[in-house]
């Protein structure tokens, strides 16, 4: 009788908002995972009512419900990565920081989601003192793009040699890795990104895909780094090949109703 060896997959932890137009937070996440043969486990701290246009509400869990999921996890699954996504208050934050405070943890990968592509306000102004002192430095990596990273450091950020300043400074500041995302760098053919962790320096770069929405593509980049990380993968080559892979499936979209989604199983 033939028995069929068992697969065991790593897992990977996303801490994140639930976004009901599928294209961005914990949906993307997971999309992301399993793309890359990765379990995906979950812990979500808001739902939201969204699509690729508008956030039309917020609802937060409440904190202590946040802590359980993310302690019903380690306590069976023993994630091999996690990432932040959407965290909202001073409490969900606190609540974060404080399980991975003083205890052996994974890498641990922060995507400092503040402010919607549409304009709405992700992250309450009160909680970005909790992000900074709280969580930012017990991370691996942080992963700003171009509005997060000047709300951050407290300037604007309008040149690649910016962003280069602004991931050393990061790094200085929180003692993590960071990859500044220079997406938004208006006048720019290529989507350039600058990753230093105080050793290695980065410069990542991709053509544009013209008029494609980017609906969800800060989440998935974030996402594939800590399914890459799950799987063994180090931290620069993580970064590098989230890059390739965000890439892809961009230019991979295709419809869904009258917007575009970028293409998490492209190939």
């Amino acid at each position: 009788m033939f028995v069929r060896k068992q697969q065991t997959l790593p897992v990977a932890l996303t801490i994140a908002g639930s976004d009901s137009g599928g294209g961005a937070g914990i949906q993307a996440d997971l999309k992301t995972f399993a793309s890359l043969g990765v379990h995906g486990t979950t812990a979500i701290t808001c739902i939201t009512a969204q699509n690729p246009r508008r956030v039309t509400g917020i609802q937060a869990c409440r904190p202590e419900i946040v802590r359980q999921q993310i302690e019903a996890v380690f306590s069976e699954l023993s994630p091999a990565a996690v990432k932040t996504g959407m965290l909202y208050s001073t409490e969900i934050i606190r609540v974060v920081s404080t399980f991975f405070k003083g205890r052996r943890r994974p890498p641990l990968v922060v995507d400092p989601v503040m402010v919607s592509t549409s304009g709405t306000r992700l992250l309450k102004p009160s909680a970005v003192k909790a992000l900074e002192t709280g969580l930012l430095p017990l991370a691996t990596l942080v992963t700003p793009n171009l509005d997060e990273a000047a709300w951050l450091l407290g300037r604007p950020l309008h040149t690649p040699e910016d962003l280069r300043a602004a991931a050393r400074e990061m790094h200085r500041r929180y003692g993590c890795a960071a990859l500044v995302k220079g997406g938004h760098l208006r006048n720019m053919r290529e989507a350039l990104d600058f990753f230093y962790d105080g050793r290695d320096e980065l410069l990542l770069s991709a053509p544009f895909a013209r008029h494609i929405s980017t609906h969800g593509t800060g989440c998935t980049y974030s996402a594939a780094i800590t399914g890459y990380l799950a799987a063994g993968r180090s931290l620069v080559d993580a970064v590098q090949a989230g890059k390739r892979y965000v890439t892809r499936a961009i230019h991979g979209s295709y419809r869904a109703g009258n917007h575009h989604a970028i293409n998490h199983f492209h190939g």
